[in-house]
């Protein structure tokens, strides 16, 4: 038996949720966009804010290589979930897409970024009550000054029309 999808794994995380009405979720999408693959995430939150604008149960965010700065706007919102979607070297084939907990990022690379992602994770379940899950794309390329990779930009794509789906139902 495979195991479920990314996107059935996050479909199930929204119905457990406890909430009784539909769940507050923040997207924050991670990384550097002037290290290739890296700016993955910033690439799907800056998709995703043009695809979902205008519901108020969503709150998408370009955090760039720092989203801890971005605590005070998530604090603001009172999220249910918070999605962090970030390039992930998680030893995988380049363009594979992961729901990872955040328990199991420490040993992710997170190279690019001022703070772990897991302290920033710890923080936000345990301050905002929250749950958090990190989305990750395998990157083909971190290079200095270069664009997504041709993969990348197909895959974080697909990212974003699975999220659009899940997000608008």
């Amino acid at each position: 038996m495979s195991s479920p999808s990314w996107s059935e794994q996050l479909r199930q995380s929204l119905k457990r949720l406890p909430t009784e009405r539909p769940p507050r979720v923040a997207i924050l999408g991670v990384g550097h966009e002037l290290n290739g693959d890296d700016g993955a995430g910033l690439a799907v939150a800056r998709a995703l804010e043009e695809r979902l604008a205008g519901q108020d149960r969503l709150q998408v965010i370009e955090a760039g290589p720092a989203p801890e700065n971005q605590t005070g706007r998530l604090r603001a919102f009172g999220p249910d979930l918070v999605l962090i979607v970030d390039a992930a070297q998680m030893g995988a084939a380049p363009g594979t897409v992961r729901l990872v907990p955040w328990q199991a990022t420490t040993g992710l690379s997170a190279s690019t970024h001022t703070l772990p992602l897991h302290i920033l994770a710890k923080y936000l379940t345990h301050e905002l009550g929250c749950d958090v899950a990190l989305l990750g794309l395998q990157p083909v390329h971190n290079r200095v000054d270069a664009p997504l990779s041709d993969t990348m930009r197909a895959v974080a794509a697909q990212v974003v029309d699975d999220l659009a789906a899940i997000l608008s139902s």
